[in-house]
């Protein structure tokens, strides 16, 4: 995939998966204000059924009381002027209020204009009268001074005249009345409460009765007034439409019950979003890995190239040399190129073999057998297999051999590799004479080999890929150390196999360690 194509992939799904996020949480928003709204509409609906109520239950409480006085027995009058009279006493502060409301029926009599067939047409005017007197402690006897004709009220029939004196008297006489004589905590909290779950509304709550807006006893216990969360609604309305009274309502956990209502839906889409971004995250790194293993295996195959090309081109050299006269003749000459030919061909047989170890691996079809062996005998034959090749470098290596046991069940062919692949390595990767110095450990029932060498080392970001197929440290110049990138991975293959494991501390310049864990048998 080409640098440029991968971006502008790379770019574009980040700007779909971006807007899908933002397009959720729009989503999310919105649906959450939507509630919001629908939540406080319910909440008004309630006040305003509960405020009603509460008007509606004290107007029938005022009109059966005047009632009951009606059919005790007093005498009705039948003139047009229709006047009720209502006496309230206060005792602490003696004094008398006095309230009268009248109605006056007056009717005409007017000549038809319109329709001759009729004399007349009679025409009713009704006229209302209220006031409010207050004295200081009327007697009985002067009450009884007040009416006309009878101590209290005159109530026929409802008529029309009767229903509007009836109710301005009773807004009236019902304002003068300190709150707390015309609600009760109780029945505010039972409405209210009722009316909010007939909604679906069923959170605590706290509600409160304000007069001018200021606090009245009427409330529940951890009432809080807040502008911003409280709801509220006129109560008790006088006969010119308004009121003192305002009943308010909080939530405590409102926020917590809103998003409830849409805790499914925000659950889908946050699973959905969640499951989106790991395909997002897992397709950009299977791009990055697949562009990474397209580079290191472009990398494999120039190297493979090179260092096959080199000894064939050596072995035809060396054919072309025997095939002269003068060289075939010369036993001397001839078995040295016989012996380059053996040599080269053995060199690529070795890259091959390297190649196909690590199919085997990946395929689980190398069947290692597996023997008592004792691991410091593989560490002094694996020396011993590259002493010609550190020699010829002017390095040196050190043991410290001080684990007691060191008896393991392996394949000793594969496990000297193993200690023979991080040998040639440290001896690779050095830039001046190799140092090299090999110690094991016993820790319980695992035997702790480390082997160090101070050379180029390496980066955090090349420790983490130094046991993946393919993967070479890069040097600068791609063929200035020879392998494929397979020594490693087959390494840890081998480790892990034998129930084992293996990692490296480096650090650039300074050097490297790689430490193998094996558990040892007795």
């Amino acid at each position: 995939m080409k640098k440029r194509f991968f971006i502008f992939t790379l770019v574009l799904m980040s700007f779909s998966l971006v807007g899908i996020i933002s397009i959720q949480a729009y989503f999310i928003m919105d649906s959450y204000n939507s509630e919001q709204e629908r939540f406080s509409f319910k909440v008004k609906k309630a006040l305003a059924f509960s405020a009603k109520t509460l008007e509606d239950r004290e107007y029938r409480n005022f009109y059966w009381s005047i009632q009951v006085l009606k059919n005790s027995g007093i005498v009705m009058d039948t003139t047009t002027l229709r006047n009720m009279y209502v006496f309230q006493d206060e005792s602490d502060a003696k004094i008398t209020r006095i309230y009268r409301n009248g109605v006056m029926e007056e009717n005409f009599r007017i000549p038809s204009f319109l329709d001759y067939s009729f004399d007349s047409i009679y025409v009713t005017q009704l006229r209302n009268e209220r006031e409010m007197k207050r004295f200081e402690s009327l007697t009985d006897a002067e009450k009884s001074k007040v009416t006309p004709e009878s101590v209290l009220l005159q109530m026929e029939q409802a008529s029309r005249s009767e229903q509007v004196m009836f109710e301005t008297s009773y807004r009236d006489l019902a304002k003068i009345n300190p709150i707390n004589r015309r609600v009760k905590e109780g029945d505010i909290k039972t409405l209210l409460g009722n009316a909010l779950n007939n909604d679906d509304i069923d959170i605590a709550f706290e509600f409160a009765v304000f007069e001018n807006d200021m606090a009245t006893s009427i409330q529940s216990d951890n009432f809080e007034f807040d502008q911003q969360t409280v709801y509220g609604s006129p109560m008790f309305l006088d006969n010119d439409g308004l009121s003192d009274f305002t009943l308010y309502v909080s939530f405590p956990n409102r926020v917590r019950f809103v998003f409830s209502t849409i805790l499914g839906i925000t659950i889908l889409s946050i699973v959905f979003t969640s499951i989106i971004i790991l395909a997002y995250g897992s397709t950009i790194n299977q791009l990055i890995k697949q562009r990474k293993i397209s580079q290191i295996k472009t990398d494999f195959i120039n190297n493979m190239t090179h260092e096959l090309k080199t000894p064939i081109a050596t072995i035809g050299l060396a054919l072309d040399a025997i095939k002269n006269p003068k060289v075939i003749d010369n036993q001397s000459q001839v078995s040295r190129y016989l012996k380059m030919i053996r040599d080269e061909n053995k060199r690529m047989h070795a890259q091959v073999e390297n190649v196909l170890r690590i199919s085997q691996l990946e395929k689980n079809d190398l069947n290692l057998t597996k023997e008592r062996v004792k691991l410091h005998d593989l560490i002094q034959d694996a020396i011993a297999h590259i002493e010609l090749i550190l020699a010829e470098r002017n390095g040196k290596i050190t043991t410290e051999l001080n684990a007691p046991k060191s008896t393991i069940l392996a394949s000793d062919m594969h496990m000297t590799n193993v200690i023979v692949n991080i040998l040639d390595n440290a001896i690779k990767y050095s830039d001046d004479a190799p140092e090299i110095k090999v110690r094991t450990a016993l820790v319980g029932n695992i035997i702790v080999t480390s082997i160090s060498d101070k050379g180029q080392g390496m980066t955090k970001a090349d420790q983490k890929q130094i046991f993946e197929k393919f993967f070479r440290v890069h040097t600068g110049d791609v063929h200035n150390v020879k392998g494929q990138g397979l020594g490693l991975a087959y390494v840890k293959s081998i480790v892990l196999d034998h129930q084992g494991g293996i990692n490296v501390d480096s650090e650039k310049g300074k050097g490297s360690t790689f430490t193998i864990k094996l558990p040892i048998i007795s």
